[in-house]
């Protein structure tokens, strides 16, 4: 499998966003247990509100598929979404 790097960029809508955090988390805990979320965080509050994912997939696609399902993206909540492969060299998700 093929490590991604997903950027997520929110709207400014935080109160709308704590609503549907809840069904957010379930679903990111369910990829986790799927495999295909390796890990993911809020990113620092000293810019845009937005997260941090690293996923496991074959293909792009197969990543922003998993996500489309996302509640925060059902919702409008996700401004921007950005998918990059990413070659860890260091670490856990390292190529053995």
């Amino acid at each position: 499998m093929t490590v991604f790097a997903v950027q997520y960029i929110y709207d400014e809508q935080a109160r709308r966003r704590d609503k549907v955090r809840p069904e957010h988390r379930t679903f990111l805990s369910d990829l986790l247990h799927q495999g295909a979320l390796l890990a993911s965080g809020p990113l620092a509050d000293d810019g845009a509100p937005g997260a941090l994912l690293i996923m496991s997939a074959a293909s792009a696609r197969e990543v922003a598929t998993f996500l489309d399902d996302d509640p925060f993206n059902r919702e409008g909540l996700i401004k921007a979404r950005v998918v990059r492969q990413w070659t860890p060299v260091f670490g856990p998700w390292t190529a053995q």
